[in-house]
């Protein structure tokens, strides 16, 4: 088997999925004569590789990347796109059975499962053309080699039958899922994002392993797709790491839907059960319980892929958690950088965007920026959507920074209120006494894309204040923002300038 045959894979074998692969590995790929010497080798082509290796080469550099696998790494072929392309179709899945409220007919039974994976496929199939093999390669004129990687030294890295050279290399081959050690769990198979989506009939009852972002969001989407979803987390709620009233409310929504949330338990054991697996769990009470499922899921954890690389051969560190890297992402080789899921703390397609920018800067032209300088959003696409950007309470707390916090409940915003999406709310904090803004979260509708106004202003260092003075559509979920604002403004009211007020209006009385 060739390495193309290897790694040019993806099930199921269709016409959409070979579509992608033309794109993504083409089989008939030739890798090329390498350059003498490059400016920069990227080794791996998802979101941190394309970009480093688009803006190096944009900007005049010679450029080398390589990819085992398929281009465009997790986010085209097994993350964001898939994932968001099944949640649009849950959710107007959802929204057709809710239609009843406004006396619309009773939708069909039944969603059409196989039908909403075909139609993910065609999105993903859809957009593989932006990270081809045929664009990076002519359009930027990067050679594209597919094949293993493995560093020989200092400054050279093998692929097939080709040596490379470099003056500058950037690790980027992202991360992989990984499976808790639960006894069992491998021998009765399981999913992880990475297989899930070839699916092509639906699974009767679903188990979740994992309450984290992945693990919520496609919870929710099966369920919504009608499967029968039990969700297993060990931690006593969904969603930890984000602001408890938020993670309260996306918990309320999952149980709503139907899922079985077990919280705060054990997974002791799964063994096989005729065609199904029975999960044996303890719950927080102790009680012990046993659950059929005919699919395992799991969305927890994640390791760095750093295996097969050669990096002891170019003096490379790394450990558990990926390469190491310092503040400018060098590292212990000072011509290696690193960026993306294999050595950042944040792992979003956006973070490995930004970092891959600060690399190409630090890398080719003596740059100095640090990932440490970077204001990052993210955002949970759960129905409701959970987005965040800079600190939480509890972190402020931790850095003894004091700081107000000013909440608008959507229940209080007229466009929520008009489409019966009032659960949520847009929450900031701001440094104590002023109107720098610290940090904010918000939930409800399109809460990914109201976040970014509250980043651009921590980036540019606009004031909570400032942003009451910008004019929202009327009526739009943005209001929640200007509402927010607005609470703060009535906070420069003190008693002092009351009065002052009280004293000018007697004047003109």
């Amino acid at each position: 088997m060739t390495e193309n045959e290897k790694w040019g894979r993806l099930l199921p074998d269709d016409e959409l999925n070979r579509a992608l692969l033309a794109n993504v590995h083409p089989a008939d790929w030739k890798n090329p004569v390498p350059a003498e010497r490059y400016h920069m080798v990227v080794v791996g082509a998802g979101s941190a590789g394309l970009i480093t290796a688009l803006v190096a080469s944009s900007l005049g550099a010679r450029v080398a990347l390589i990819e085992r696998h398929l281009m465009g790494g997790d986010c085209l072929n097994v993350g964001c796109v898939p994932s968001k392309a099944l949640i649009h179709a849950a959710r107007r899945a959802h929204a057709t059975r809710s239609a009843s409220d406004l006396g619309l007919a009773p939708p069909a039974e039944e969603v059409d499962f196989a039908t909403a994976m075909r139609q993910m496929r065609e999105v993903r199939a859809h957009i593989g053309p932006e990270d081809s093999v045929a664009r990076y390669s002519g359009e930027f004129g990067i050679d594209v080699f597919l094949g293993d990687a493995k560093f020989t030294g200092r400054d050279t890295v093998q692929v097939g039958e080709s040596e490379l050279r470099f003056r500058r290399a950037v690790i980027a081959t992202g991360g992989r899922a990984t499976a808790p050690p639960i006894p069992g769990l491998a021998e009765v198979g399981h999913r992880t994002n990475e297989t899930i989506f070839e699916l092509t009939d639906r699974p009767e009852r679903l188990a979740v392993i994992g309450g984290g972002p992945i693990g919520c969001e496609l919870a929710q989407a099966f369920q919504r797709l009608g499967s029968k979803v039990t969700l297993f987390e060990a931690a006593p709620q969904v969603l930890v790491r984000e602001d408890p009233d938020a993670a309260a409310l996306v918990q309320a929504s999952l149980a709503r839907d139907g899922i079985d949330l077990i919280l705060g338990c054990q997974l002791e054991k799964i063994e096989p059960g005729g065609t199904a697996r029975i999960i044996h769990v303890k719950r927080a009470d102790g009680v012990m319980e046993q659950h059929a499922a005919d699919e395992i899921l799991v969305a927890a954890g994640r390791a760095p892929n750093v295996e097969g690389l050669g990096l002891e051969a170019a003096g490379v560190e790394y450990d558990a958690r990926g390469v190491t890297v310092d503040d400018r992402l060098r590292t212990t080789n000072k011509r290696i950088f690193a960026a993306g899921d294999v050595a950042m703390a944040w792992k979003f397609t956006h973070a490995a965007d930004a970092a891959a920018k600060i690399v190409v800067q630090n890398a080719l032209f003596f740059g100095r920026r640090k990932v440490s300088g970077l204001t990052m959003p993210w955002a949970t696409y759960t129905d409701p959507e959970v987005a965040h950007v800079g600190l939480y309470a509890r972190d402020a707390e931790e850095r003894n920074i004091p700081i107000d916090t000013y909440t608008t409940p959507l229940e209080k915003v007229n466009r929520a209120v008009a489409e019966h999406q009032t659960e949520g709310f847009v929450r900031v904090h701001t440094r104590k006494g002023k109107g720098e803004i610290v940090g904010a979260t918000i939930v409800g509708p399109h809460a990914g894309e109201l976040i970014s106004q509250v980043t651009q202003a921590m980036v540019t260092g606009t004031s909570l204040g400032k942003l009451g003075d910008v004019i929202y559509p009327y009526p739009t979920y943005a209001e929640g923002l200007k509402a927010t604002a607005g609470a703060f403004t009535r906070t420069r009211l003190t008693p002092r300038v009351q009065a002052l007020f009280d004293r000018w209006f007697r004047l003109l009385s």
